[in-house]
């Protein structure tokens, strides 16, 4: 759901306790429309104004930050760096929030800067005030050509959003909300009725009130006087401010959150509740802003992989259908073979001949088609050039499928490690793989690519004290399993994608926990990550090769061992190296 006015109230209130005095050491802007506040003490503060995920909360997740801060992110730090949170508010019922920052100017002399998150969809946005109210700039500028109603650009004075021709559900008696009742369409749905009345209700908060009444529609009068009650109780809620922030999840991946706990999905989704809503919501949205992160910055390269991996499909598909012609080419040369024996019984024009296969244990009659305007020799002659020539089809396509086949499982290693890139380095790492392989372009003539330190891999460490390293791509697997020592151990999943791991054993024999640890990373860092029993074979750096001219990451192994393991998202956490 969107963060609704009510739940951004829970939200805030929880906020004022945490950060407020709280100096500002750290402005970041990681992203587009994302900026964090990084306060003295270690906490985050992380504003979004995206249009499907504006929020704010404390944040524990670390996120890459670009090679050159954006323009909007040195406008913050000049103004903000070094000030102190004052004051943390909520516009009645909007989905506003103004923080107010106490700074001192470059000549020492005191001042207050706000900063107002405005999340509202998609016109969602994060303002920076002075002091007397006045916009100094914005992520995004509103002139009058976007909205006659409200400009929001540099030198205007701020103002709210307008507000909603709704009525306010806290203030609401029962009067007034009988009276609202008793003009509704009474084929109108319970839900449909509460949002268009009232301001500040998501629609999820509308479903839920009216599920916990048990109403449908407005037909009956019975049915209102439910809605009327559980209204009342889900006011009393929120006036008291008795929230209890839920995660709604489906088959173990969050769903949905809310600021009580949901009744409406029964049995489909499991309720999840959580202490505070900042860690619930730094959950609910770290998998989202992954698969955003993919389909943003990895697009191209998904489109160029998948392509690439269709074409290396299709292209197999008919190599194999070729090659299955190929073994009926015994057919062809006993066809030669018995009109070479049946000549002095044919003549030219014939187009069928008939004669006794001695090939066949029971020598039946067969008839082999002729070409009428060829001669029986050369009829005969066709034959074994056809049989020739699939003969030496079957050793060709025998070598192009196996390479056909090596180029499949290489694009799908690759989709599968875009499935998994978190950080601007796991992007470039695999774009800078499909330029080598000529499946992308290069930078354009003069333009240089941005310089980016070498990525480095994933690193835990096992109960037993052992560091566990983790591939993030193709090229950097190839690395990581050329500078292991011969004596660590290579993981790896069987028959399926994945990275490739290193436990590194310190020239000692590694104990049988971390061996079981180092095999669960590599299921879970694998596409058998949502499976049950995963296999993973396993066995000593010297035991693994790299077959000449292959693709990054393709290896081969032998002897090794064989684990089975479960993979499991909460050890994961436990082992990452902080």
């Amino acid at each position: 759901m969107p963060l609704d006015a009510v739940c951004l109230s829970g939200v805030v209130r929880e906020l004022r306790g945490a950060v407020l005095g709280l100096r500002i050491e750290k402005v970041q802007q990681p992203a587009r429309d994302l900026v964090i506040l990084s306060l003295r003490g270690g906490r985050r503060l992380l504003l979004c104004a995206g249009a499907s995920q504006a929020r704010i909360h404390l944040t524990g997740a670390a996120r890459e930050n670009p090679a050159a801060p954006p323009m909007f992110c040195m406008l913050l730090r000049k103004h903000l760096g070094g000030g102190r949170l004052s004051g943390l508010e909520q516009p009645a019922l909007e989905r506003v929030v103004i923080l107010t920052i106490d700074v001192v100017d470059e000549l020492g002399e005191p001042g207050q800067r706000r900063l107002v998150l405005e999340c509202m969809g998609r016109h969602s946005n994060l303002i920076l005030l002075d002091g007397q109210g006045r916009i100094i700039d914005c992520l995004r500028r509103v002139d009058l050509e976007m909205s006659e109603q409200r400009q929001v650009l540099p030198g205007l004075f701020y103002r709210l959003p307008p507000a909603q021709e709704k009525a306010d559900p806290l203030s609401a008696g029962e009067a007034d909300f009988r009276r609202l009742l008793s003009g509704a369409n009474p084929e109108q749905e319970a839900a449909g009725f509460l949002l268009d009345t009232f301001f500040g209700l998501s629609p999820l908060a509308c479903r839920e009130i009216a599920c916990r009444a048990g109403v449908g529609t407005l037909l009956t009068p019975e049915g209102r006087e439910a809605l009327c009650a559980a209204f009342f109780d889900w006011q009393q809620l929120v006036r008291e401010e008795a929230f209890r922030p839920c995660l709604l999840l489906r088959d173990g991946r969050p769903a949905d959150f809310s600021y009580l706990p949901l009744l409406q999905y029964g049995s489909s989704a499991q309720a999840q509740e959580w202490d505070a809503f900042s860690p619930m919501l730094d959950a609910f949205y770290e998998t989202r802003e992954q698969a955003e992160r993919l389909r943003q910055r990895g697009q191209d390269l998904q489109r160029a992989a998948s392509n690439a991996r269709d074409r290396a499909r299709r292209k197999l598909a008919l190599q194999e259908k070729e090659y299955a012609q190929t073994q009926d080419r015994d057919r062809l040369r006993i066809c030669g073979e018995l009109i070479t024996a049946n000549l002095h019984r044919m003549e030219r024009g014939q187009s069928v001949l008939r004669a006794q296969n001695y090939y066949d244990p029971d020598c039946l009659e067969t008839d082999i088609p002729l070409d009428p305007l060829l001669t029986p020799q050369q009829n005969a002659a066709r034959y074994f050039k056809q049989y020739h020539k699939a003969k030496t089809a079957e050793g060709y396509l025998s070598s192009q499928m196996a390479i056909a086949r090596r180029e499949r499982d290489w694009l799908e290693s690759v989709l599968d490690e875009l499935s998994r890139a978190e950080t601007e380095q796991d992007f470039a790492d695999i774009r800078r793989e499909l330029r080598e392989a000529g499946l992308l372009k290069g930078a354009a003539p003069g333009k240089k690519e941005p310089r980016r330190a070498p990525s480095k891999p994933r690193a835990f460490r096992s109960s037993g004290g052992l560091r566990i390293l983790v591939g993030r791509s193709n090229t950097q697997n190839d690395q990581l399993t050329r500078d292991a020592f011969k004596s660590d151990y290579w993981f790896h999943t069987q028959r399926i994608h994945g990275s490739h791991v290193i436990l590194c054993c310190e020239g000692a024999e590694p104990d049988r926990q971390s061996m079981t640890e180092a095999a669960m990373l590599a299921a879970w860092f694998s596409q058998g990550r949502a499976g049950g029993q995963v296999a993973v074979d396993y066995t000593q750096v010297r035991n693994v090769k790299k077959p000449g001219g292959a693709r990054p990451g393709m290896v081969v192994y032998d002897p090794y061992q064989t684990a089975y393991v479960t993979p499991d998202e909460a050890l994961v956490k436990a082992l990452a190296e902080k």
